[in-house]
């Protein structure tokens, strides 16, 4: 028997489409703050809670298998750099965890420095509100020199603990006058929020304990109060607006278990949380009308300026002895060049840097071949210590171009036929034109670094991946050139908020998640203004 479509109706006050870490940020703030009703809706399901985390660690380092199974919805695939993650808690389930902020320099760089964009809002702006997101996540971290890591209160926890490589290596970098501190990580180094403490285990992909933050606790904690209605594996095809306004009214979804079954979200108040790819997606797919490129496309900016940032990255031969494999997943950080002062030629990155077991883990072959057995092994491994290998790395911030965009790919469709989003990043002429100073300058600087150590560069690389991407729905104030307002509302649709990722300008020189997190933050508090 044919069974009937049925549509389901779903109305709350607020309707979060997305469950990933800026949807988590947002639906907590709300719920703290107001006595709104509050609808997350994600396309995934849930993947492996707490409890299954230890057993399916186990199966990853056995067999190699996917520790968060069905963290995938099928079909929901576009071209290009993007996160195919689509679950409960979204791609920060498995991230790494690395928290820094952005530099102040950051949000200026047109003024500072002559190139880019600058942002609609300052880092005091949004300083309140990364104290806040390194607080609801449980950050672990040390401050560096307050002129390159400015903060206004500490850090929720102590920092991981440094191990013997690290240790060595930050007096080598002290010596050099390049001041490096821990990197900060979303993971407990003190009982936090009922989750265990970090056990440097290293498998962060899959943290065992709990020590590291993923949304999935967020949203446990909401359900537990009642405070939201979590609708997984329901897939939002598009928004609708209202007949008399540009107001939406609604969203369109079908249930991806059940692809008969649609879903119809009412709401006075959307919140788009879905990553650098699928928030501009969402908006393009919306298309008619009186927006007939797409919802807040009145001036064709959805979609356009990705960004993210490139990085150099070498391996330093140092005259000291090294452990491999101890705690490998910690490093040291340094802002030092990311806020550099003023400059002739304009060049901001930050740096880390590892232990690299890089020619020196233990080996079962000699390098003339032959097989090395019993204590030979261990003869061998303490040899090749002699020397360690250090690994760094320098991001540096690329100038997103008008052109560097999504659009929707018609020759690759889901099962519903819905167009799947095509990313093309381009990097502007003013970042070309600099990149031989750019790579020339920080190799050098590497290569200094290396020298005050009494060591060598043994090689450098480059990569032009668009790494921590964003962007495509970025915010200005001036809608001419911008998609949302600074507290991340469509400037065409006053009822719409876009939140993360795609609203940043530019990805500046670190991991971005933080970030993301700040400005969905800053977001719910202007959403929550309209709800009290």
């Amino acid at each position: 028997m044919r069974r009937v479509a049925q549509t389901r109706v779903v109305e709350s006050d607020v309707c979060i489409i997305g469950a990933g870490i800026s949807a988590a940020m947002v639906a907590e703030r709300l719920a703290e703050r107001t006595q709104a009703s509050i609808a997350v809706v994600e396309a995934g399901r849930r993947t492996a809670g707490l409890a299954e985390r230890a057993r399916t660690r186990d199966r990853m380092l056995a067999y190699g298998e996917n520790p968060y199974p069905g963290d995938h919805v099928a079909g929901q695939i576009g071209t290009g750099a993007m996160y195919n993650s689509m679950a409960v808690g979204g791609a920060a389930m498995h991230w790494g965890g690395a928290v820094p902020r952005y530099s102040p320099e950051d949000f200026r760089v047109r003024s500072l420095y002559g190139v880019g964009f600058d942002w609609p809002i300052a880092f005091d702006d949004l300083e309140p509100y990364y104290q806040e997101a390194e607080e609801r996540m449980g950050v672990a971290g040390e401050q560096g020199p307050p002129e390159y890591d400015p903060r206004s209160k500490p850090y929720p926890m102590p920092p991981l603990p440094l191990s013997y490589n690290l240790r060595r290596m930050r007096e080598w970098t002290d010596a050099a006058g390049i001041p490096f501190w821990t990197q900060p990580w979303a993971r407990n180094t003190e009982p936090y929020q009922g989750r265990n403490v970090c056990q440097r285990c290293d498998s962060c992909y899959v943290c065992p304990t709990g020590a590291k933050y993923t949304p999935d606790f967020a949203f446990d904690r909401l359900l537990a109060d009642g405070r939201v209605d979590l609708v997984p594996q329901t897939l939002v095809r598009r928004l609708v607006l209202n007949a008399d306004s540009d107001r939406i009214e609604s969203a369109q979804a079908v249930r991806t278990d059940s692809p008969e079954e649609t879903v119809e979200i009412r709401a006075g108040t959307f919140v788009i949380a879905c990553g650098h790819a699928w928030s501009a997606h969402l908006l393009l797919n919306s298309a008619g009308g009186r927006f007939p490129t797409g919802l807040a496309n009145r001036t064709g900016n959805v979609g356009r300026y990705m960004t993210g940032h490139w990085f150099a990255s070498g391996f330093i031969e140092l005259p000291m002895q090294l452990f491999p494999g101890i705690f490998v997943n910690n490093s040291l950080l340094s802002h030092r060049f990311a806020s550099p002062g003023p400059l002739d030629r304009y060049l901001r990155h930050d740096l880390r840097l590892w232990e690299s077991d890089v020619g020196r883990a233990p080996r079962l072959r000699g390098d003339d071949r032959r097989t090395l057995w019993g204590d030979e092994i261990v003869s061998d491994w303490r040899a090749r210590t002699q020397a360690a290998t250090a690994r760094i790395r320098a991001y540096y911030d690329v100038i997103p171009d008008r052109e560097s965009r999504l659009t929707l790919d018609p020759s690759r469709t889901n099962s519903l036929g819905d167009p799947m989003p095509r990313l093309g990043f381009r990097a502007a002429q003013a970042t070309l034109d600099l990149e031989r100073h750019t790579h020339d300058a920080i190799e050098s600087r590497f290569r200094e670094l290396a020298r005050s150590g009494g060591g060598k560069v043994m090689r450098t690389q480059r990569s032009q991946l668009f790494e921590h991407p964003g962007g495509g729905c970025r915010m200005g104030d001036d809608p001419a050139t911008s998609v949302v307002d600074r507290w991340s509302r469509a400037h065409d649709h006053e009822n719409l908020f876009v939140v993360g990722a795609p609203t940043i300008v530019s990805s500046g020189c670190a991991n971005g998640t933080l970030t993301f997190c700040a400005l969905s933050l800053m977001a719910a508090e202007e959403i929550g203004r309209g709800l009290r």
